[in-house]
């Protein structure tokens, strides 16, 4: 009997969950996400009322209830802290155990250290890698917490029963013989996904998690499953009687598989035994996946439940309702159809042309912000509710100068307070004069050409009321001190997205108090962290210097940076947020160990060349590839990070159906389909391709030196027939048996006598892109011009992605029997490598030149470098293709000086300029 070990919780009363107890519901409506009601009442401060709804969930039988307090306009950690202090006040409450929610940890250590009892974390996953996993997961163990762990991943949710199994596994493994922890204090979410979604991937969902979830409690001893049950109904939104249907069904299998806990709504649950027939015989044929057609099967059987379908037409009554209605709709729903006439009308119900965008405009885009910031509204329709915001400005525009014209000739010096400015000058959104929340600069710094995040920045700023002088990309410091001085802004945003933008942004902190400016410094962009932004900005600049990392929250900082109550108590605690962040980062760094070059060196990846399969290409030497054919790259897509351009976060085509953000996800994939068919039947954009396969072989144990290169390519390079390539390789010391790793170690050595070979490549999709935006642009359409740029972006990856296959299967052939699906390609299940400069295996963005001269890539396809080695057109690919079958995908790591003393002579440049390009991998 000493083997059975079982789950412990407690608040005030103990909750032992053994194999004898029934499914333990946990209540979700002290979720912010989960409950509108709850979260305006947190939003409100009334918590005295929230506490009445985590009173009700208990009476209403919840054994554990779930709270979160994840909202950009709440301060997650106060709220959770003072709700919980209040909680265990209160014992009807908190005689049930906690489930502390959040997706930030700060946010989870406060509830740590205030919860009573034994609560349940909610939760961590392997995302971040194994070392946040456990580091987290030690600090859980040591707060006496139970935790849930999400089969979540660094490649992504698991979405089948192998991936749930492997990652299952894995985390029990570290969890229980690395962490130690009590495996009755697991808990695992095996992730429950929508069926009968019409997709022929979605099929499985619910009999994948159910069969893992029997694999899991059988071979993992000791843990739980859990779940949201209400997932995997989510396609029948609308039909309570087959919801019901479905949760009863999915339960009664998955509790008999081993599922002992979960989040499930009472009132949308069914008696599986009073479930018709009919209904139960097509619910369980989609669950348990046992029909072809199950799925049409139910759609047709619940237009019987539910009643008649209605027919399918657009709604229009809501243009019977007053015209600010009307306005506040046409913003919010991102309808331009019908708003130059309520426009019009409006202009015609006032006396000056500017008041209807001070009062009609301004309450609609209140309404806009307010639902933004509230989580009821998502990026895309902001960004459609900024378009028709501009065309309603741009109709107004004559007329306000007209006014503004007739005015000055009744009165050509009016007395002071006569006339404001605001009355007379109204240009497009986001420049209201007198009127405007606040001026804002915002630049993607010199050197660098992304900008798609800072459009979007831009554009939520401007729904807010906030003027935004936008200069572009590529913008050196002089231009943004000069301009920021010149409009008297109120803050500086910059954004950047390779690394060499990083040592822009501190540059420009460093000149920005040398010229003792006073306004706030917004960083933000892919390359940037709040760690740098703390570590590296923070110190060089006495004005607050604040992070963003999505549009959601630059509204709110932004707000409180200028708000005149708010904004010397904000900077204050932002600076002193920062000082504390930095000494603790600078604390928890680890004294890490590294090795000479020359030991690492010695420490190379070993392989066995004489064994090692090596594969003489088909077609050596350079290729080029012009007007392709974009309907090639279709089936290559990647949509994941699309929708996270977007700042729409989920897995595709999971995203689609998500509870949260699935409706508006297909919104703008339908969107996205449009534009990308008008891109490719009127040939809107050109993709174009140049790439190489060389005699290659590795010299002075990081070189890879080429052999017969074309006599053009060896005319751009002043060393006359000489080609190499630089490879870093890492420094730190390993444990036994693990090798410090160079890209060079993939390619044979000359000393062996074999021939081997590399390749590299640049494509791009971009070509036709600014020009189309900047169309859209001056439509007043930036949802349109911000689309434009994230497709071209996809374009170009998947254009990577084929060029890869094809390289693989033709040009050099060395898996010329590959027949792999697109997931398997996202997942890089294919032979080979395929790096680029910039990245953690080969950081130094330096070595595109090389590719540039050894392919003539500017002479070939026209795709530019900047001076800090960013490609132009921006949805540009380049990197290497390497094709031994050991050869991997690694992080650089930290390096030493000698390492590039040692770079700087191979590259024969002086010590100063390959410090520089090489700072963010210096150890020193």
């Amino acid at each position: 009997m000493k083997d059975k070990r079982y789950l412990k919780l407690s608040g005030l009363e103990p909750l032992i969950i053994t194999p004898e107890s029934n499914f333990i519901n946990v209540g979700e409506r002290t979720n912010v996400a989960g409950s509108k009601k709850f979260l305006r009442l947190i939003k409100e401060r009334n918590f005295e009322e929230a506490l009445s709804v985590a009173r009700e969930q208990v009476e209403n039988g919840a054994q554990i209830i779930d709270i979160n307090m994840d909202d950009g306009l709440i301060d997650g950690k106060e709220a959770m802290v003072k709700f919980l202090n209040l909680v265990i006040a209160e014992p009807d409450i908190s005689r049930v155990p906690i489930m502390i929610d959040s997706s930030k940890w700060e946010i989870i250590e406060a509830g740590l250290q205030v919860v009573q009892g034994k609560c349940v974390v909610n939760s961590i996953s392997l995302k971040e890698g194994e070392a946040e996993f456990i580091h987290h997961a030690k600090l859980i163990k040591r707060y006496g917490a139970a935790l849930i762990v999400m089969a979540f991943d660094e490649t992504g949710q698991a979405d089948n029963y192998e991936r749930r199994i492997e990652i299952a596994k894995r985390s029990y493994d570290i969890l229980v013989n690395q962490v130690k922890f009590a495996p009755e204090d697991i808990i695992f979410d095996l992730n429950i996904f929508p069926v009968a979604t019409g997709m022929d991937e979605h099929r499985r969902n619910a009999v994948d998690f159910i069969e893992a979830t029997r694999w899991v409690r059988e071979n993992l001893p000791h843990v739980s499953v859990s779940g949201g049950v209400s997932n995997v109904s989510f396609s029948f939104r609308g039909n309570d009687p087959v919801r019901e249907a479905m949760h009863s069904v999915f339960l009664y299998h998955a509790i008999q598989a081993g599922m002992n806990m979960g989040i499930v709504n009472p009132s949308l649950l069914e008696v599986y035994d009073n479930i018709p027939k009919d209904l139960l015989e097509r619910v369980e044929d989609v669950m348990l996946d046992r029909r072809e057609d199950a799925t049409e099967r139910l759609l047709d059987f619940a237009e019987t439940v539910k009643g008649s379908a209605k027919e399918s037409k657009i709604d229009l009554s809501w243009r019977e309702e007053s015209l600010q209605n009307r306005i506040t709709r046409a913003l919010v729903k991102g309808i331009d159809e019908f708003i130059i006439e309520d426009i019009e009308e409006a202009r015609i119900s006032v006396s000056k042309p500017i008041e209807v965008i001070e009062g009609h405009l301004m309450t609609g885009m209140n309404v806009v912000g307010d639902l933004f910031g509230s989580g009821k509204m998502f990026l895309p329709q902001v960004v459609k509710s900024a378009r028709v915001m501009k065309k309603a400005v741009a109709y107004l525009l004559p007329y306000i100068e007209k006014a503004k014209k007739d005015l000055a000739e009744k009165s050509p010096q009016p007395p002071k307070g006569a006339l404001q400015d605001s009355e007379t000058s109204v240009p497009p959104l986001g420049d209201r004069g007198t009127d405007s929340a606040g001026r804002i600069l915002m630049a993607t710094v010199k050197g660098d050409v992304h900008d798609i995040g800072k459009n979007i920045v831009g554009v939520v700023l401007a729904c807010n009321n906030y003027e935004i002088i936008d200069l572009g990309v590529m913008v050196p410091p002089e231009k943004i001190i000069a301009t920021a001085k010149e409009e008297n802004v109120d803050a500086i945003g910059l954004s950047g997205l390779i690394t060499p933008s990083l040592d822009e942004m501190v540059f420009l902190a460093k000149e920005m108090q040398r010229q003792n400016f006073k306004v706030p410094l917004l960083i933000g962009g892919a390359t940037t962290s709040r760690a740098h932004t703390a570590v590296k900005i923070d110190p060089q600049y006495e004005c607050a210097v604040v992070h963003i990392n999505d549009a959601s929250r630059a509204v709110t900082v932004v707000g409180d940076l200028l708000k005149k109550e708010t904004s010397t108590s904000y900077k204050e605690n932002i600076k002193q947020e920062y000082d504390t962040f930095r000494k603790d980062f600078l604390k928890r760094q680890k004294v890490k160990t590294y090795l000479p070059l020359s030991e690492a060196r010695k420490n190379k990846f070993q392989i066995d060349w004489k064994s090692s399969e090596i594969v003489k290409p088909n077609q050596l030497g350079v290729h080029v590839l012009k007007d392709f054919d974009l309907n090639l790259l279709l089936d290559y897509l990647d949509w994941t990070p699309f929708f996270r351009s977007w700042e729409l976060h989920g897995r595709y085509p999971n995203i689609l159906t998500d509870e949260v953000v699935g409706e508006q996800a297909s919104e703008l994939f339908k969107d996205a389909q449009q534009m990308l068919n008008k891109i490719i039947s009127e040939k809107l954009l050109e993709a174009r391709a140049v790439f190489g396969i060389f005699e290659a072989n590795t010299i002075n144990d990081d070189d890879i030196e080429l052999q017969n290169v074309s006599s053009s390519a060896v005319e751009n390079l002043s060393t006359k027939g000489k080609f190499n390539f630089r490879t870093l390789r890492q420094q730190s010391q390993k444990a036994k048996g693990k090798p410090n790793i160079a890209l060079a170690d993939f390619i044979a050595p000359k000393e062996t006598g074999i021939q081997d070979y590399i390749g590299c490549f640049c494509v791009s999709a971009g070509f036709g892109t600014a020009e189309l935006a900047a169309k859209y642009v001056a439509d007043h359409d930036d949802y349109n011009a911000i689309m434009v740029k994230a497709l071209a972006d996809r374009l170009a990856e998947a254009f990577a992605e084929y060029l890869h296959k094809e390289v693989r299967t033709n040009y050099w052939g060395y898996a010329s029997e590959e027949n792999l699906s697109n997931e398997d390609l996202i997942s890089e299940k294919y032979k080979g490598i395929r790096p680029a400069p910039g990245y953690p295996a080969c950081p130094d963005h330096l070595e595109k030149r090389t590719i540039w001269k050894l392919l003539n890539v500017k002479e070939n396809i026209d795709v530019e470098l900047t001076e800090h080695m960013a490609m132009w057109p921006a949805a540009s690919v380049s990197g290497y293709y390497f094709a031994n079958p050991e050869a991997r995908y690694f992080g650089l790591g930290k390096i030493k000086i000698d390492q590039v003393e040692d770079f700087a002579t191979r590259k024969n440049m002086n010590l100063d300029e390959a410090t520089n390009w090489l700072r963010p991998n210096l150890a020193d």
